[in-house]
C-alpha cells in the first residue's frame, strides 16, 4: 500500500491492514447510503424534525463501530495467541488495560470537573466510567476468543 496519513495508524502486518482497509471501505460505502436517504428523507420533510448535529453524531459513530466491530469478530486481532497459556496472558492484559482505562477515566474527570461532593455525583462518575471499561473489556475479550479459535484452526489445518 501507498504510504498515507492512514498508514500510520494502519497495523504493520499486511494481512491485517488490508482486512481493516475492506472494513473501512465497507463501513464508509454504507454511511454514504444511509446519509442519501437521509438527505432524500429530510428533503422531502417526511422525517419531522431533525437536527444536523444529530446525524452528524451518528454518522461518525457508525464510521467508528462498523470497523471496530468487523475488526473483533473477524478473528485477526491477537495472531500471536496460539496456546492456552499465551490465551490466559492475554486475558490478564485485557483486564489490566480495561482497568486503566476506568482509573484514566475517573482522574480525568476528578481533574475536570472536580471531586464529586455527594452520592449521585459520585454514581454519576463511577456508573459511565464502569460501563466504558466493562465494553473495552468485552470487545478486547470476544475479539482475543475469536482470534484464538481461529489460529487454533489454522494450526490444525
Amino acid at each position: 500500500m501507498e504510504k498515507s496519513w492512514l498508514s500510520k495508524v494502519l497495523p504493520n502486518d499486511e494481512y491485517k491492514e488490508k482486512r481493516i482497509l475492506y472494513f473501512i471501505a465497507e463501513s464508509a460505502v454504507i454511511l454514504a447510503i444511509l446519509l442519501l436517504i437521509f438527505a432524500l428523507i429530510n428533503n422531502y420533510s417526511l422525517y419531522g424534525n431533525s437536527t444536523t448535529g444529530t446525524t452528524a453524531l451518528l454518522s461518525l459513530g457508525f464510521l467508528i463501530a462498523y470497523p471496530l466491530i468487523r475488526h473483533t469478530l473477524s478473528g485477526i486481532g491477537y495472531t500471536e495467541v496460539t496456546n492456552e497459556k499465551r490465551y490466559h496472558k492475554e486475558i490478564k492484559a485485557i483486564f489490566n488495560r480495561s482497568l486503566t482505562t476506568l482509573v484514566l477515566i475517573l482522574i480525568t474527570h476528578t481533574l475536570m470537573a472536580g471531586i464529586p461532593s455527594n452520592v449521585t455525583e459520585i454514581f454519576d462518575l463511577i456508573g459511565p466510567a464502569f460501563f466504558i471499561s466493562l465494553v473495552v473489556f468485552m470487545i478486547s475479550y470476544i475479539s482475543l476468543k475469536k482470534s484464538f479459535k481461529k489460529n487454533r484452526e489454522l494450526l490444525d489445518d
